[in-house]
């Protein structure tokens, strides 16, 4: 019966992880796509001026966790 429940919950772990995996990888490709710098034409050139550098810092930031939740494996997000 231990044995069991010892499966079913790592089970449950890998399953949780995946799935957080892919939550934090769907918002990550949002923020990506919705980023106004990712429908600029010369991405490298520097905004011509404060209202544009406004604009294009203007998408959502993503929290980055501290070092030592990093260090563990924990993707940004």
């Amino acid at each position: 019966m231990a044995a069991r429940t010892n499966v079913l919950t790592r089970f449950g772990r890998r399953v949780a992880g995946l799935v957080a995996e892919c939550n934090y990888a769907q918002r990550r490709m949002f923020a990506l796509r919705t980023a106004p710098d990712a429908f600029l034409a010369g991405r490298d050139q520097a905004p011509d001026d404060y209202a544009e550098f406004l604009f294009r810092t203007s998408s959502a930031v993503l929290h980055e966790p501290a070092a030592a939740g990093r260090a563990h494996g924990q993707p940004v997000g």
